[in-house]
């Protein structure tokens, strides 16, 4: 067992949450993001109350917080130059420059966990939510 996951817990629902939503959007043909954050207190990597799926870049950025990390699982379907079809998913590893360093440490320690766990193909680091307007462009969009 990892440093990491002694460290790092995921409840059994999240666990299950990040499978169904791996799969579930494999073949979607609109984007669909979810947003996970640590809970400080307990250490758990887990979704807000709402468990709200956002289906635009633009509302992604709307709901991060300007002073604290988060990771974003994102399914962008995108045609590639070659003209085919692909859905990437991937992992938004948003780290704002304003945040703290114990704020830094913590999810930096929790990346390839995370990663892991989701079982994303791709991370991709930003730093402000205006960073996610070149997401397509950084996934390979025609």
């Amino acid at each position: 067992m990892s440093a990491e996951s002694r460290l790092y817990t995921f409840s059994q629902e999240t666990k299950d949450h990040l499978r169904k939503f791996r799969l579930g959007t494999s073949r979607s043909n609109d984007p669909q993001a979810v947003i996970y954050f640590i809970d400080k207190t307990t250490k758990e990597i887990r979704q807000d109350e709402e468990k709200t799926v956002y289906k635009t870049l633009e509302e992604i950025g709307d709901d991060l917080p300007d002073h604290s990390p988060r990771f974003v699982l994102l399914s962008y379907p995108l045609t590639l130059p070659s003209g085919r079809l692909s859905v990437p998913y991937v992992m938004l590893f948003y780290m704002p420059t304003t945040c703290n360093n114990a704020q830094r440490m913590l999810y930096a320690g929790a990346k390839e966990l995370m990663r892991n766990t989701s079982e994303v193909t791709k991370i991709i680091d930003i730093e402000s939510a205006e960073d996610l307007e070149d997401t397509p462009s950084t996934l390979g969009a025609a």
